[in-house]
């Protein structure tokens, strides 16, 4: 699981005419931190922000929006022909050059790589997660991100066992992934919540690299140097008495 930051990172409005009432500036910043949220927001955009900070809560950077997957993002703009309905099945005829839309046009809305000609050329352009305020006036537009694993609420044992795996890594860097439940004993294996399995331990793995704190080439684990800091930081933060029931 995955702390999640909104950012405000733009008013796409006209904030001359239209200013914020709420008082919102750009670089205005929301997180959630696994059991609660820090910072400012808009009632207005809080139904908006919930649903997407619970998705990525969840995928973290794996997150897609459904949007994505259309492939009418990488066709260009066009202009309805009845002639051509005869090649497409509809009528259109295709405008091969880049349109940008005048200011506080409802078209500012899309995907900023989006219907493009030559077609943009990363895929993924939908893929990032983002709100706009309901009032497209000033319309506020806030950027959404998992930037860290989350280690509050009841994330927190889970997070813990990340960072035991870590732990056991470190001093066996290039350890197949497969083996690393090995070095944990039967106890800890069983008596710590969550018990551990095969079919955990990839699902924790697998949120380690996406954070950069660990590394898979080739079926093999690498603590990370960014992984490294994290876990001495982590250490530092407990007791003796949890280090010792963690074996750290």
């Amino acid at each position: 699981m995955f702390q999640v930051k909104a950012t405000l990172a733009m008013f796409l409005g006209d904030m001359d005419t239209y200013p914020c009432h709420f008082g919102h500036n750009v670089g205005d910043e929301l997180i959630f931190n696994g059991e609660k949220f820090i910072g400012r927001l808009c009632p207005v955009v809080w139904p908006m922000i919930t649903e997407k900070v619970t998705a990525l809560h969840a995928a973290g950077p794996r997150y897609v929006n459904p949007e994505g997957y259309y492939p009418f993002f990488y066709a260009p703009c066009s202009q309805y022909d009845p002639g051509m309905k005869k090649y497409d099945g509809l009528g259109y005829r295709n405008v091969l050059k880049t349109i940008e839309p005048p200011p506080y046009h409802m078209a500012t809305l899309a995907p900023p790589d989006a219907f493009k000609w030559p077609p943009h050329a990363t895929p993924g352009i939908a893929k990032g997660a983002a709100v706009v305020c309901p009032d497209l006036r000033s319309a506020a537009v806030f950027v959404l991100e998992a930037f860290d694993l989350s280690e509050k609420g009841f994330d927190t044992p889970y997070f813990r066992r990340q960072m035991v795996i870590l732990d056991k890594v470190v001093t066996r860097q290039g350890i197949e992934t497969d083996k690393v439940l090995e070095t944990f004993s039967k106890e800890s294996i069983e008596k710590i919540y969550p018990a551990l399995s095969p079919e955990i331990m990839w699902p924790l793995m697998e949120e380690l690299v996406l954070m950069d704190y660990l590394e898979v080439n080739e079926d093999k684990a690498f603590v990370t140097e960014k992984g490294k800091t994290k876990l001495e930081y982590f250490k530092r933060s407990l007791t003796p008495e949890e280090r010792e029931t963690l074996e750290l």
